[in-house]
């Protein structure tokens, strides 16, 4: 058998921090590696599997668009495109799409769009207010517009546009917009920040604060967005209106596809202005919408909000066991647990022999993301395999 962990260290960049396993197959909740072993998945490849692995309607979708249109330009009309973008906008109140590759192309494509609003309507403003411990990609843009200091160190001078303030702060917001700010840029919750849910308010309190100084606001919704929250789109959750919001992660099923939708009075693109070789092909395309349609018409994002609330209602058990557990959150089914120390690598290492993928999106709190149909028996393994490892890990010492 061919070691393809060495090959991987001979041919690869040594960029990701990867768990000692190979995987090979995957189907609904479950994945396998190449010697055999079976785990269960509660990473759904960073939220981009929303429907789990190798969905039948997703599958169908791209075998059979594979055999009609892969790819033409943007020179072109296709139909799965314009199918995927009247299906996001009829289901959103968003009024305009446009498709790419990734859910930092989305997030680049939202600040420039938000930067030509500023060049037409707000005498030239630029900047773009963001929040720390947020995650808005890794392209060098983004990586300044992310408020974490450990992705921006490495590139520093990161470009310039991007202020960072503290999250669900409206006092930091508006200490910080001046007549540079075209827009404000969030998450309305922080995925990996470790799972940060902002005040009830905090949201309307930036909308009202955007249209009072006539500037736009921008969600990220590359993983909170198509029902990964317990509705639709996250922003519903808050009961605000974006400008633009981004999407990403979850919205092709499993291909690589980001989309990012905007309002009609923030839709000031001329042609030519922005474009994509790749985004928003047929193949892509015919994948998002069947993932979309799926999400839809079977009720997806409140099969996710119960599983979530049982998902959390098992975490804070977890929580009144175990005292080193500091907190146990969530919404949907994005949650997190949080340890009083940096314990997080044992503990998901220690998942990972007993067949249990997690993610330790910080040194002390781990992320749960599975897929949005997973079972309550799949919630039930996992907390399972979870208190055992916790038993060990804090030497069996328990406490209310």
């Amino acid at each position: 058998m061919t070691d393809w962990q060495e090959l991987e260290k001979k041919y690869f960049m040594s960029t990701f921090k990867r768990m000692p396993v190979t995987l090979v197959q995957g189907r609904g909740t479950l994945v396998w590696d190449d010697e055999g072993n079976e785990y269960l998945d509660f990473t759904a490849g960073w939220g981009v599997n929303c429907l789990g692995h190798c969905h039948p309607a997703v599958v169908n979708a791209i075998k059979e668009q594979s055999k009609t249109l892969i790819q033409t330009s943007n020179q072109f009309y296709t139909i799965p495109q314009l199918e995927l973008a009247e299906l996001l906008v009829e289901h959103s109140c968003l009024d305009k799409a446009f498709f790419c590759n990734s859910g930092v192309e989305a997030t680049e494509g939202a600040v420039k769009l938000a930067r030509k609003y500023g060049k037409l309507h707000l005498n030239g403003a630029y900047e773009v207010i963001t929040t720390f411990d947020s995650f808005h990609g890794r392209t060098l843009a983004m990586t300044a517009a992310t408020g974490q200091r450990k992705f921006q160190e490495p590139y520093v001078p990161v470009p310039e546009g991007f202020i960072n303030v503290a999250y669900n702060n409206i006092d930091a917001i508006k200490a910080a917009t001046n007549s540079k700010t075209c827009a404000v840029m969030l998450e309305p919750i922080q995925g990996e920040g470790g799972v940060n849910i902002p005040a009830g308010d905090y949201l309307k309190k930036v909308r009202a604060w955007c249209d009072e100084k006539g500037i736009l606001l921008i969600l990220d919704e590359v993983q909170t967005g198509i029902g990964r929250l317990g509705t639709l789109f996250g922003y519903e959750q808050f009961r605000v209106e974006p400008d633009i919001i981004t999407l990403g992660k979850g919205l092709g099923g499993g291909v690589p596809l980001g989309a990012f939708l905007s309002k009609d009075k923030s839709s000031v693109f001329a042609p030519g202005e922005h474009g994509s070789t790749f985004g928003g092909n047929p193949l892509t395309c015919a994948a998002g919408c069947a993932t979309v349609k799926y999400v839809i018409e079977n009720d997806i994002p409140g099969k996710a909000r119960e599983s979530g609330e049982y998902l959390l209602s098992e975490l804070k058990k977890l929580k009144s066991t175990f005292k080193f557990i500091v907190d146990a959150r969530g919404r949907g089914l994005l949650a997190a647990i949080q340890f009083e120390s940096d314990i997080s690598d044992n503990v998901v290492q220690s998942c990972l022999k007993r067949g249990l993928l997690l993610n330790p999106v910080k040194p002390n709190a781990i992320r749960f993301m599975p897929p949005l149909n997973i079972t309550s028996s799949d919630i039930n393994e996992a907390i399972m395999i979870l208190d055992t490892v916790l038993a060990e890990v804090g030497k069996g010492k328990r406490g209310t």
